[in-house]
């Protein structure tokens, strides 16, 4: 898939997003290496430490229905300007998607990809634990 249309995925998980609070809307579309699509959306809470991230919710998803190995993640934000995953969200996707893509997007700059490593040098995983 394009990093083009799973942009434009993740632009209409935003539309979907519940965010009374910040009014951030932020739209996630992860691929995963067997091709499909899960989208994510951020939901917002009233006592905040209960708010998910987009990129989360596309994690999560894919993780219910039994998908654990991804490609990469397009991640566009309500403002038009460039989100990077927060730092929860960046240890998150660095257990799954080491090696993959990161696919910003602005609507005054264009797309940016990055890897995770360059969003999360030195990332922790599990199997460092000895």
């Amino acid at each position: 898939m394009e990093n083009r249309e799973l942009v434009l995925l993740a632009k209409e998980a935003m539309e979907k997003a519940y965010a009374p609070y910040s009014k951030f809307k932020v739209g996630a579309a992860l691929l995963a290496k067997n091709g499909e699509v899960f989208l994510g959306c951020n939901v917002e809470n009233a006592s905040y430490g209960a708010t998910i991230c987009a990129e989360r919710t596309a994690i999560t998803k894919a993780i219910s229905e039994g998908v654990k190995e991804f490609q990469k993640i397009a991640i566009v934000a309500s403002s038009g300007d460039y989100a990077a995953p927060c730092g929860i969200c960046r240890q998150v996707l660095y257990e799954f998607l080491p090696d993959g893509e990161v696919i910003l997007d602005s609507d005054h700059e264009g797309m940016k990809v990055m890897s995770l490593k360059e969003l999360l040098p030195m990332g922790f995983r599990g199997e460092d634990i000895k």
